[in-house]
């Protein structure tokens, strides 16, 4: 059973974090939104989704977030695992 969303994830309140904490709180704020609202026990973060957070450093964050999630059954247990979406290119 493997179920694919697309999500855009707001990320402002990573603006309310210290300079020096924000890409790390970003990080945090798209695990938790995705265990809240996809109901999954454990979220897996792509590496190419982590670059894309920190592509402009640890003080500036994207506003927001196009995310691609897809949620698999590993032992009983649900896992989402999330990958970056691209501008202008959808996966299929």
């Amino acid at each position: 059973m493997s179920e694919s969303k697309t999500i855009t994830i707001p990320l402002r309140d990573a603006y309310r974090a210290p300079l020096k904490k924000r890409s790390k709180v970003a990080v945090r704020i798209i695990r938790e939104f995705i265990k809240r609202h996809l109901k999954v026990d454990n979220v897996k973060i792509s590496p190419e989704l982590n670059e894309e957070i920190w592509s402009s450093g640890i003080k500036r964050p994207p506003r927001r977030i196009s995310v691609r999630v897809n949620i698999i059954e590993e032992e009983g247990v649900k896992v989402a695992e999330v990958k970056s979406l691209e501008k202008g290119k959808e996966e299929t």
